[in-house]
């Protein structure tokens, strides 16, 4: 989503959430930051990026010299090590500690080691974490359920 994107959705937002109190910001912030894990570990559990394009397939090789077809990311799409983070004020989903580094290496197609004294490699970019249009409706459905009181 782009940053114009967001701007909007602030303006259009504010004044609607200005008039919760904070522990109703707050849950709407859980819930928001909730659906949007789950939005998120479902992408990546699909390989695609935000955009719908699929993950570059990886490089890594088994020990016969086969690539590996089994599925990227299947332990750090779950709940821990995919967290949420939510206050009066912000809704967060994303990576933290060890898992971040992990994370922003793919996400930004950066170099790393393989293994702790390995070669360094250049990693193809995956984003695994971002806006999808789907997300979008998704937030501001979320807000309108919340401030409707169907939540």
């Amino acid at each position: 989503m782009a940053s114009d994107d967001l701007q909007q959705l602030d303006d259009w937002l504010g004044p609607l959430l200005a008039r919760l109190q904070a522990h109703e910001r707050r849950r709407l912030a859980r819930l928001v930051a909730t659906d949007l894990r789950r939005s998120q570990r479902e992408r990546i559990k699909s390989q695609h990026n935000p955009d719908g394009s699929p993950f570059a397939p990886r490089r890594s090789r088994d020990r016969q010299g086969t690539i590996r077809r089994d599925a990227m990311f299947s332990k750090i799409r779950t709940a821990k090590y995919l967290r949420t983070r939510s206050s009066p004020n912000a809704a967060t989903a994303g990576f933290f500690g060890r898992v971040a580094s992990i994370a922003r290496t793919h996400q930004y197609g950066l170099r790393d080691r393989v293994t702790e004294n390995g070669p360094r490699v250049k990693y193809a970019e995956r984003e695994l974490l971002g806006f999808s249009d789907a997300d979008r409706k998704r937030v501001s459905d979320g807000i309108l359920d919340f401030l409707d009181g169907d939540l």
